[in-house]
């Protein structure tokens, strides 16, 4: 079994690195980070220009139709930048629409995806921040042959950039993907004060925001299904995302740690910094692995997939932030200035920690999966 990636995939992997650090320094995630949005419609221009925006859009809708382990690729280096971009938020959105909704619904939605001129975010979360879609209490009242939303989503990401919000409602006793646009008529987006500037929250209301039925992506049970399989995909990129974050603190650290002298010697050479330093490698290579895994296992459709997925988050929830801890240690003093970039990459990596869930959550889910239900 080859553990590592194919040739292709390590090529579109260099690709990103190189772009990114030409296009994305730490000076211009500095200067977004400082503005509403975090977005740079340069950046995001050049982004769809190298086809990342329809990475795994089927080509039919004008996408790469690449798998989940290329999207792991490409977001490990972004996570390595500090990216400030909508990209994970309309991955996440484009993952939903490609498992529900018609051909045509596919086709106006995928194909703006890819081209890079419709950006999306999706609306789960609500005043419990529960990210199982059961806790969704938002209704969607059906009139006519309309739905009428009235209520509020928390914590959406990206909501003031996107284009179109997906809205994850109850209609009934089931659930309801409604697509909203971000300009219509009662709706209003409120930014949320986060930890990570480079990646803004939002609190969207819908104030009686009409939507008609035949707009709806999906109900039911298949709702469900779509909304756990796309946040799978979407959580893959996240945990990617925090392995480049990771490497990023670990060679800044042991770079650090081979350069500042106490007594004369490099702190380096001491053992107690050599200790934390191979806790950092032992920390981002297991990540790797369990991450790059579950993108292999979600690209095979792989029985294990699901359980791989949490066990990936649950795994970098927890070494995100042990990783940034060990950087800010090492690095001392100057580990908490302003100046430094590494509090970016801390604060984006507890950022990571919670969003899709924490490891707590997750690992509640894999016992859910390990134990055998009665029902089963």
């Amino acid at each position: 079994m080859d553990f590592d990636l194919s040739k292709p995939q390590q090529l579109l992997q260099q690709s990103a690195r190189d772009f990114f650090s030409r296009e994305c320094p730490a000076e211009k995630v500095r200067t977004l980070m400082e503005t509403d949005t975090a977005f740079d419609a340069k950046l995001w221009e050049g982004i769809a220009d190298q086809g990342w925006t329809g990475l795994i859009v089927p080509e039919e809708f004008g996408g790469l139709g690449l798998g989940t382990v290329e999207l792991a690729a490409v977001a490990e280096e972004m996570g390595r930048a500090c990216l400030p971009s909508p990209f994970i938020s309309t991955i996440w959105a484009s993952a939903l629409i490609a498992r529900t909704g018609s051909e045509g619904q596919k086709a106006q939605y995928l194909e703006a995806i890819s081209a890079g001129t419709l950006k999306a975010t999706v609306a789960l979360l609500e005043a419990s921040a529960d990210w199982n879609p059961d806790g969704v209490q938002l209704k969607a009242e059906r009139e006519g042959g309309s739905f009428r939303l009235k209520g509020r989503k928390e914590f959406v990401s990206d909501a003031a950039v996107a284009d179109v919000i997906l809205c994850i409602a109850r209609t009934g006793d089931d659930l309801v993907i409604l697509p909203v646009s971000r300009t219509a008529e009662g709706v209003t987006v409120t930014l949320t004060p986060s930890i990570d500037a480079t990646r803004k929250l939002y609190a969207v209301d819908f104030d009686n925001v009409i939507i008609p039925e035949g707009d709806a992506l999906e109900t039911g049970y298949r709702a469900l299904d779509a909304i756990q399989q796309a946040t799978g995909v979407a959580t893959i990129a996240l945990c990617a995302e925090m392995i480049g974050g990771m490497q990023w603190t670990l060679d800044t650290t042991v770079e650090y740690a081979k350069t500042r002298l106490q007594f004369d010697k490099p702190i380096g050479i001491y053992q107690a910094v050599q200790h934390r330093c191979a806790e950092m490698v032992l920390f981002t290579e297991s990540a790797r692995s369990s991450v790059y895994y579950a993108a292999w296992a979600l690209s095979e459709n792989d029985p294990s997939a699901k359980l791989a997925v949490s066990m990936a988050k649950a795994y970098c929830s927890d070494s995100a932030r042990e990783t940034g801890n060990r950087g800010i240690q090492m690095h001392g003093g100057i580990g908490f200035t302003w100046e430094h970039n590494l509090h970016l990459y801390y604060k984006r990596a507890k950022s990571s920690e919670v969003m899709f869930g924490d490891a707590t959550y997750h690992r509640e889910l894999i016992a859910k999966e390990v134990v055998d239900e009665p029902e089963k």
